[in-house]
């Protein structure tokens, strides 16, 4: 069995913005925000796994690629506030676009397997 490497990115993800919010001053809303956001990726891209058809996992994956966009204004939101640094925001923005490249194409594939 191939790995999904669509969810293990997405896992990683949120355990990451997990553990950067429990280490960081922020303003709490922000924290709150991403945390949602990044979980969230994950969460849908679980449930699309299981999805009771083509058109519910593609909805998923389409929920999760907002999620990904949302999460990474976030991470430039903290990034311009100092709150994070360069290294650390380019790395969670970097798994953000590498999350992001494979839901388009998972989309993409999807779409033309219902038409």
């Amino acid at each position: 069995m191939s790995k999904n490497y669509l969810l293990i990115y997405s896992e990683q993800l949120a355990t990451e913005i997990e553990l950067l919010c429990q280490n960081t001053k922020a303003p709490s809303n922000t924290l709150f925000q991403i945390r949602k956001s990044s979980s969230s990726i994950y969460a849908n891209i679980r449930e699309a796994n299981y999805g009771q058809s083509k058109a519910d996992m593609l909805s998923k994956f389409e929920i999760s690629l907002k999620e990904c966009s949302e999460t990474e204004g976030w991470l430039q939101l903290l990034y311009n506030t100092n709150t994070i640094d360069e290294k650390t925001f380019k790395m969670h923005r970097n798994l953000c676009g590498r999350i992001r490249r494979m839901l388009i194409s998972s989309c993409k594939t999807l779409k033309e397997s219902i038409k």
